[in-house]
């Protein structure tokens, strides 16, 4: 994932480091590069169970609007 950012005829020194850290930006270098830095632990067993369950239910809420919502 090289970003090369190279002057162009009449730019000033600025503008060109303006422009490659929009790049950089643009392609999220900098995000995943702070999201890989930190090690995240792995959720357990039971809470993932619990968020699906929760996720389920939020699910079949939201069927059950749009259900009613249409008549």
């Amino acid at each position: 994932m090289a970003i090369f950012a190279r002057k162009k005829q009449g730019e000033s020194n600025d503008s060109l480091q303006q422009r490659f850290k929009k790049q950089v930006q643009k392609s999220g270098v900098l995000a995943l590069l702070r999201k890989r830095s930190v090690h995240s632990k792995k959720r357990n067993r039971l809470i993932r169970r619990k968020r699906a369950l929760h996720r389920e239910n939020l699910r079949a809420e939201n069927k059950k609007r749009q259900f009613y919502s249409a008549m």
